[in-house]
């Protein structure tokens, strides 16, 4: 844990705990300062994701994570012409895959030889990129993933170490290339890659991103995992389109990305010349304007071939996406969202204990860390149904989460009408904070508890009324931006 974070939960734990029940603790929203951030990234619309790196030598999406340096071999590495295109599009910003899965770098990091320093090419392809679109006005962000199959950052096999690494080589890139907009990552929490935000502490990483420049946005790549009206593990909800995750811009209310490609793969490929690409009226119609009012950007990914360069066709539609779109629809106003979750799931596979039906009704899944698995129903004559956490030593919470199953069967409306969260102190349940709105996702804040018990407690509901996820955290209680 960091000295930074140990101050925060030291900080939290002084706050008093005797009149839980009527007071909140902290705000439920974000800071004015994160608030302004988050609305001035989405003034910038349009961005251009790029991805290049050693996979773009070897016809892959994940390039062999054991290859030589030397492969990477691109003749003439030309980011000013990146960074025209971009803006012949109407784009403002640029996003570069900074290091993908098989854990090349484009940049001479200290922590690792795997990267560019040692490869025939040799130039730091980050400060390039950054200086050529910060020079033509447009913002730059970085792409880094997580997973990184050359330094077995991997599941199984992570250590204290790999954290070390991670932090070290985030640490390289935002303070040798200026200001960052933002950092997207990839490989995390994520079912292919299989590393959780407990391998890897969220909350110990976005704590160092900020300390080092605190205006930089997170972003990771989890939107489909999470319920659609709170941040988790995110400033921004990053979208990633082409594997699937859609998003809906008439009912979405938080700050968000969605990253397709224009080609038909993220890494360049041979026949990509002569490929169709993705047309304009999708690009414009389909994408940018209604993501645009549904507080979404855009990052369009193009691949620049083995020379580093951008191929002509691909040239010659983002000019003609520009000459076709004008930005003239002014923006709406984001409403102001809840807090990001940053912090473990204190409850994740904890023991459990129901009022009702807990060993045949997937009561084990509602505390798995999985929104849309399978639920916990009680029994019809259960009057007012609960469900307990019991954790191995006595927790310090401060913010709890709970949906209700609306994906499930013939679950199609909340049932859950007034409700209690209590913890449990010397045997008797003393009451933290109670709700009565009905909302699929529940997201309550309350001065900090210390307690090895806490349960919902439903007291009143329709007939057989059923929780899909209880989740406890210890949020930070001082405002991080």
């Amino acid at each position: 844990m960091s000295r930074k974070y140990m101050s925060i939960l030291l900080l939290s734990l002084l706050l008093p705990v005797s009149s839980v029940s009527s007071q909140t603790g902290g705000s439920m929203y974000v800071s004015d300062k994160l608030y302004q951030l988050q609305q001035e990234f989405l003034k910038l619309r349009f961005g251009m994701f790029i991805h290049f790196s050693m996979s773009t030598f070897q016809e892959t999406e994940w390039a062999d994570p054991q290859a030589s340096p030397e492969e990477f071999s691109p003749t003439g590495v030309d980011c000013e012409q990146w960074a025209r295109a971009a803006k012949s599009a109407g784009m403002t910003y640029g996003c570069l895959t900074t290091k993908h899965h098989d854990g090349f770098a484009l940049w001479d990091s200290k922590v690792s030889t795997h990267d560019v320093a040692n490869s025939s090419f040799k130039k730091d392809i980050v400060k390039m990129y950054a200086d050529a679109f910060r020079a033509n006005g447009l913002k730059v962000c970085f792409y880094y993933s997580i997973l990184d199959l050359h330094e077995n950052i991997k599941p199984r096999y992570i250590t204290w170490q790999h954290v070390e690494i991670i932090k070290e080589q985030l640490k390289e890139l935002l303070t040798n290339y200026g200001e960052i907009t933002a950092i997207v990552f990839d490989g995390w929490d994520a079912p292919w890659s299989r590393i959780s935000y407990d391998d890897i502490p969220f909350d110990e990483i976005y704590l160092h991103i900020k300390s080092l420049q605190p205006n930089c946005l997170v972003m990771d790549m989890n939107a489909a995992k999470y319920p659609s009206n709170q941040l988790y593990y995110s400033d921004i909800r990053q979208y990633e389109q082409r594997a699937g995750q859609r998003i809906s811009a008439k009912t979405n209310s938080l700050p968000s990305q969605s990253s397709p490609t224009l080609q038909k793969a993220w890494f360049w490929k041979k026949s990509f010349p002569t490929d169709e690409m993705k047309s304009v009226d999708m690009v414009i119609n389909k994408w940018l304007r209604p993501f645009n009012q549904g507080y979404c950007n855009l990052l369009l990914n193009i691949a620049p071939n083995r020379d580093g360069k951008i191929d002509q066709n691909a040239l010659d539609r983002f000019k003609e996406i520009g000459e076709k779109n004008d930005f003239s629809e002014p923006l709406p106003l984001l409403p102001r969202p809840r807090r990001p979750i940053i912090s473990k799931n204190l409850a994740k596979f904890m023991k459990y204990r129901t009022s009702s039906k807990e060993d045949s009704s997937g009561a084990d899944m509602v505390n798995n860390d999985d929104w849309r698995g399978r639920s916990w129903i009680s029994r019809a004559k259960d009057k007012t149904p609960w469900f307990e956490v019991i954790f191995e030593k006595p927790e310090a919470f401060n913010t709890i989460a709970f949906s209700e199953p609306l994906h499930y069967r013939n679950y199609k409306k909340n049932r859950i009408k007034s409700y209690k969260l209590q913890y449990n102190e010397n045997s008797e349940w003393k009451d933290i904070i109670g709700g009565s709105r009905p909302q699929n996702v529940q997201m309550n804040r309350f001065y900090t508890v210390i307690a090895k018990k806490v349960r919902i407690f439903i007291s009143e509901a329709d007939p057989e009324v059923g929780l899909s996820e209880f989740e406890v955290y210890l949020e930070p209680d001082i405002d991080l931006q």
